[in-house]
């Protein structure tokens, strides 16, 4: 996937840009005003994806598409959502607002990619296959797991831990005695490994065990607030585009 990104507040374009390296989107460009950007289209083959600003330095980046056709698929990012009705004539995913919001930029980059399906690599083991006919229902799920505490190795067993999050590139479980314990994984290894029927992921940094939610609150942009029995080190907010399918799984 060729993706670019057209900023003129270049910490804002670095921000931006890690953020999507988080999501393993990998940026080829960055380019900073409309001559810029279109001298730029002039000479290069056309990305598959443009992050655009709209106020640039010399002035507002629908000046770009009055000289070149841009077949590229775009997502705005703006302080200022004035501009969505002209935004949405064009080649346009989503329109996000500054600061940028890293579960709406995750979203942004899901609807992104459901809507081009033929632009991702799809490939099929028998392992896969394996596990789609397996019924979830019958799969025995991981119930242990092991942490290094000094020169110990600490046994952790799957209905003690109260959520598990990322931080930092590390992967942790927080557990009933208040403990956070980081564990050789990730959460996209969690997936496969937890129950569905007891753990849930809510976010990009936080699986859930349904048995030690304390409180659940409406939070904003129709998102909620989870409450914990003891974990409180950090918000647990469940992402917007999976607020449906948690009231769906605690029922």
């Amino acid at each position: 996937m060729h993706v670019i990104i057209i900023e003129d507040e270049k910490p804002a374009a670095r921000r931006l840009n890690r953020l999507l390296g988080e999501l393993d989107v990998e940026v080829s460009t960055m380019l900073h005003s409309v001559d810029e950007s279109i001298e730029w289209f002039q000479n290069n083959p056309h990305p598959d994806l443009i992050f655009l600003d709209i106020q640039l330095s010399d002035g507002l980046s629908f000046e770009i598409f009055e000289v070149i056709e841009v077949k590229s698929a775009i997502i705005f990012t703006t302080a200022y959502d004035e501009y969505a009705l002209q935004a949405f004539k064009l080649n346009s995913i989503d329109y996000l607002l500054k600061p940028i919001d890293d579960e709406e930029l995750e979203s942004a980059m899901k609807k992104y990619r459901d809507l081009t399906p033929s632009a991702q690599k799809i490939s099929v083991d028998f392992n896969d296959i394996k596990k789609l006919l397996t019924n979830p229902l019958e799969r025995e799920y991981k119930k242990r797991f092991t942490a290094k505490v000094g020169q110990h190795i600490k046994i952790i067993n799957s209905d003690e831990v109260e959520c598990f999050y990322s931080e930092n590139k590390g992967t942790y479980a927080a557990t009933l005695d208040g403990r956070n314990y980081l564990l050789d994984t990730t959460l996209e290894n969690l997936e496969e490994e937890l129950s569905p029927k007891t753990f849930f992921r809510v976010s990009r940094k936080f699986y859930i065990n349904i048995n030690h939610i304390k409180d659940i609150i409406s939070y904003t942009n129709s998102r909620l607030q989870l409450k914990m029995n003891r974990f409180s080190e950090q918000e647990i907010i469940v992402s917007r585009e999976r607020v449906k399918d948690f009231k769906l799984w605690l029922e």
